[in-house]
């Protein structure tokens, strides 16, 4: 399924952030740091809401959790993510992430204060986009200070 050639997503979040690195900073300098990030934030999310809704369009038989399990190749290429499954079935898919570059990579390149803006709000977000049934909880986050990254997916709908 996964293709060697096709760009993960850690280098895509690289690309992304250099781009919005300069960006936020005027940003900053413009309008204050509060509402250039709620500016950033709420781009980002939108951007994750329809990224979601392109994903499922590609699914032939519909975007739900075994699907999303199936994609998460792309979130860990590059050994972006040191993750550990906890459960992965149809209702759910839980696990938690003990390493994340994508944080490394934003501290590195300054941009700490706006990381979980640039990536991990956009986990709630995608998963709206791509699977409206599915729902994410999430407590804590390693770009936050966290541990790890305790993701939750489950299916709401009802087995049939």
């Amino acid at each position: 399924m996964s293709d060697n050639n096709e760009l993960g997503i850690l280098a895509r979040r690289k690309i992304e952030a250099e781009i919005i690195k300069p960006i936020y900073e005027i940003l900053v300098r413009e309008i204050g740091k509060t509402r250039a990030q709620a500016v950033i934030g709420e781009a980002i999310e939108q951007a994750a809401i329809d990224a979601g809704k392109e994903f499922a369009s590609k699914e032939p038989d519909g975007a739900d959790v075994k699907s999303f399990i199936a994609l998460q190749y792309l979130w860990e290429k590059d050994n972006a993510l040191d993750v550990k499954v906890i459960d992965a079935d149809d209702q759910q898919y839980n696990y938690n992430v003990t390493r994340c570059r994508y944080a490394e990579m934003y501290h590195e390149m300054g941009l700490g204060e706006i990381g979980h803006l640039l990536s991990c709000a956009r986990d709630e977000k995608f998963i709206v986009g791509y699977a409206p049934d599915v729902e994410l909880t999430r407590t804590s986050t390693i770009m936050q200070g966290g541990s790890c990254c305790d993701f939750r997916y489950r299916s709401t709908k009802d087995k049939a």
